[in-house]
């Protein structure tokens, strides 16, 4: 009976999302499930018929899962299978870049305020917009993506500043906190295009490279940050999902 309440709620809020804005909306798979395949594409199905039942067709829903193997693999299966448009999110590195790539994800969204974080808290340092290793992450994606034709789009997201959503301007989506969207729209200068396809073929050109599970697990342990990033990730986002299940027992119980 919970579960059931805690997958409607989520419809629920993404319906009201989707009488607002056109395109589509992300609804998150629980993220107990980051590391079991089937469970994350079990809950992705229910979710998807919650959403038919109440009228949106599929192509308007973004399944989020969170970027382990286990995650990229469910999200291979739903969309070459069940047609269900996937969001990668916890994106911290290149080597989960390309495993969603080559698994024809719809979506990911790299974080680039959460690496500037860990950058700073790890060296102590501070880093001006060109030098913030979450934007050089990204540009190194978006590039990656566009030299070697990928289709999946890339979403910039978690941004600290407006410097970091300048130097990733043109990138395929970023998605933006009021508050910084409103520091943006009160700047007098113009915004210059940083990203494109045209840029990332001039760019330093990078090996189409592929990754079996084997490679994926040590690319993504040698990279410490992405490696602490995501499981860090992982235990908040579940922490939030425990706090809802509180409150929905709470208020099925009275």
């Amino acid at each position: 009976q919970i579960e059931k309440a805690f997958d409607k709620l989520l419809v629920n809020f993404g319906s009201k999302i989707l009488d607002i804005v056109p395109g589509r909306v992300s609804t998150e798979v629980d993220a107990q499930f980051s590391f079991d395949k089937e469970a994350n594409i079990r809950k992705a199905l229910d979710i998807i018929a919650l959403y038919k039942s109440v009228g949106i067709d599929k192509e308007r829903v973004l399944i989020k899962i969170a970027s382990t193997w286990e995650g990229i693999q469910a999200a291979r299966e739903l969309e070459a299978k069940h047609g269900i448009h996937c969001n990668l999110t916890l994106l911290f590195s290149f080597p989960q870049a390309v495993a969603a790539a080559e698994a024809g994800v719809t979506l990911i969204s790299p974080f680039v305020g959460r690496i500037l974080d860990w950058y700073k808290t790890s060296t102590g340092k501070n880093y001006a917009a060109h030098e913030d290793p979450g934007v050089e992450s990204v540009t190194t994606i978006y590039n990656y993506y566009k030299q070697h034709g990928y289709k999946t789009i890339v979403m910039g997201a978690s941004f600290r500043n407006t410097g970091e959503i300048k130097e990733l301007a043109g990138c395929d989506f970023l998605t933006i906190s009021p508050q910084l969207l409103g520091e943006l729209q009160a700047e007098k200068a113009d915004l210059l295009r940083k990203l494109s396809p045209e840029a990332a073929a001039s760019a330093a050109a990078m090996d189409k490279i592929s990754l079996d599970e084997g490679a994926f697990r040590w690319a993504l342990n040698e990279d410490q940050m992405a490696t602490e990033k995501l499981s860090d990730g992982i235990r908040k986002f579940n922490a939030d999902a425990v706090k809802l299940r509180k409150i929905l027992r709470e208020k099925l119980a009275a």
